[in-house]
């Protein structure tokens, strides 16, 4: 029996924790009302099994309810290019452990699963951002690093 699911809506609060450490790891954050807000979307999202969203979990073995790890993704249709003519991608945007669940090999865990799920959805491209900490994990699993040229707009 494999310790990674999908994550389900009743997951949602604690995947909001979870993504409330990565983003601190990364940034620091300040998780204010933006919980509350984000909570009737990411219930609706992890209710749809056959939508563009997944998160892949690891329930924590010691505190009942609570998650250990997840991966998050997304798949989007881009006009196809040479190197994915069918131009489905996905996105890794959210993985994090507990810090009293580290090292235990999680993360890949979850990563794994997103992985597969992209794979079945088609996307030949998965594209992330990572971290200083996080980069030897995506290395491992194949990921290269890319010259950036993101740019953001906030509406």
């Amino acid at each position: 029996m494999s310790l990674v699911r999908r994550a389900v809506p009743e997951d949602a609060r604690e995947v909001l924790r979870l993504r409330q450490v990565m983003i601190d790891s990364v940034s620091g954050g300040d998780a204010g009302t933006w919980h509350e807000e984000s909570l009737p979307a990411l219930r609706a999202r992890l209710a749809d099994p056959e939508g563009t969203f997944a998160a892949f979990v690891v329930d924590h073995s010691e505190r009942p309810g609570a998650l250990a790890a997840l991966a998050v993704g997304t798949v989007e249709y881009r006009i196809g290019r040479e190197t994915n003519p069918g131009g489905i991608v996905g996105f890794v945007f959210s993985v994090a452990t507990d810090p009293g669940t580290r090292r235990r090999g999680y993360s890949r865990a979850c990563v794994d699963a997103l992985l597969a799920w992209f794979r079945e959805r088609g996307a030949r491209q998965i594209q992330l951002t990572a971290s200083a900490d996080a980069r030897p994990l995506y290395e491992s699993l194949g990921f290269e690093p890319k010259p950036d040229p993101l740019m953001e707009l906030r509406l």
